[in-house]
């Protein structure tokens, strides 16, 4: 489903709301729902450094048999990549292979280096959250995703009012 001009990207974090990602990757369109079958979703922070813009752990994934991972897929043009790979920093970009209702996907994705576990900050949760609903990830997965604990961070982040939640 690729074309010469854009690529899949399989979000689970942080850019599963669309005014996240959009905010430096206008391109992106949501193209489906879709699940990673054995991985799970956990939080850290690059070689233990804390996350200057989220205050916090932030998400990435690990190899788990039996978990799963739900997302979404965006389509995005080939343009976006520079701005996507950057913002990924602590990230390297791999290739996965997702499930949708009806078929599998081949998408980027990223996943974290020297990842060391760490809680996310009620506010970088909130925006996965916010997200979750937003693109209608099934009610279990998004019950789940409330219940992660978080390090209770009460202070300031300018990107929430970059993206007008506070």
């Amino acid at each position: 489903m690729e074309d010469s001009c854009t690529f899949l990207y399989f979000a689970y974090g942080s850019n599963l709301l669309k005014e996240r990602l959009q905010l430096k990757n206008p391109s992106a369109m949501l193209h489906c729902v879709a699940r990673l079958k054995d991985y799970k979703l956990i939080f850290g922070n690059y070689k233990g450094l804390a996350s200057e813009r989220w205050h916090g752990g932030v998400a990435t994934i690990e190899h788990s048999p039996g978990d799963e991972v739900w997302g979404v897929v965006w389509r995005m043009n080939k343009s976006d990549l520079k701005s996507l790979d950057s913002q990924e920093g602590a990230y390297s970009a791999v290739e996965i292979s997702v499930r949708t209702k009806s078929r599998e996907l081949c998408c980027r994705t990223y996943l974290m280096n020297s990842c060391v576990y760490a809680p996310p900050s009620p506010q970088y949760l909130l925006v996965i959250v916010m997200g979750a609903e937003q693109n209608r990830l099934p009610k279990d997965y998004q019950e789940k995703l409330r219940a992660i604990e978080t390090n209770k961070y009460e202070g300031p982040l300018p990107l929430m009012v970059e993206l007008e939640l506070e």
